[in-house]
């Protein structure tokens, strides 16, 4: 890969003196779906909270668009085009429908650009829209993630960061989360998807990325992936 959106270096991190992450070194192409897939305490949801700058104990480094941005806070990388939907959703459950996807338009200042978000949301996600008055924590659950999502794409990231968010849904919740999530990638996001559900997720992306103990121990396009006995057998039940 010649230019990565996405290059992470030699990314070491901690919690205190305890070392969670080792060496992580991966790079995600433009226009990709790139799956990170691992077991419980694996360090997935560290490597993404280190990615946007909320996870600050570690080393190496992390670019986004060619730019360093280690150093930078959190909020900053929503302009640069880097957003994340974390795995508890971010969603504010006493406040409607319409008002969460607005809060994630924050960046967009002008009101005929939040206007012409929303609208595009609406499209992608017409229950949404049906929904907008009502208070989020009504929701359904697989409606609350479809928030989560509208809530992080709504300013239209180049790259957007997905943490678990098929966790806690039914399977065919699940199923259609994923069509969504690659509609998202159709409309021109770059998705880094962080899943347990593994056969949909190798499903769905371009490349791979398993994680144990904090460290890739395997990495490549996703269908090779889906074939490799390791997999298989760790992940797969077969």
């Amino acid at each position: 890969m010649s230019d990565p959106l996405l290059q992470v270096d030699r990314l070491d991190a901690f919690y205190g003196d305890l070392q969670v992450l080792w060496t992580i070194q991966l790079g995600i192409g433009t226009g990709e779906i790139a799956a990170l897939i691992g077991g419980n305490g694996a360090g997935k949801t560290t490597l993404l909270r280190s990615i946007v700058g909320l996870h600050r104990n570690r080393t190496g480094s992390i670019r986004f668009q060619g730019e360093e941005i280690s150093s930078l806070p959190p909020h900053s990388l929503i302009y640069r085009g880097l957003a994340e939907v974390p795995d508890e959703r971010g969603i504010f459950p006493d406040l409607t429908v319409e008002k969460n996807l607005l809060v994630g338009a924050f960046s967009l200042k002008d009101s005929r650009a939040r206007r012409e978000a929303l609208h595009w949301i609406y499209q992608v996600f017409p229950i949404l829209e049906e929904r907008r008055s009502f208070l989020a924590r009504s929701l359904s659950g697989g409606e609350q993630q479809m928030l989560a999502l509208g809530k992080g794409m709504i300013t239209r990231p180049t790259l957007l960061l997905l943490d678990e968010p098929s966790s806690g849904l039914s399977p065919l919740m699940v199923s259609r989360l994923m069509d969504h999530i690659r509609r998202i990638h159709q409309e021109g996001t770059t998705i880094f998807l962080v899943e347990q559900n593994v056969r949909h997720a190798l499903r769905i992306a371009h490349q791979a990325f398993v994680m144990e103990n904090g460290r890739i121990v395997l990495q490549g396009p996703a269908d090779r992936l889906s074939e490799d006995p390791r997999v298989k057998k760790a992940y797969l039940g077969r």
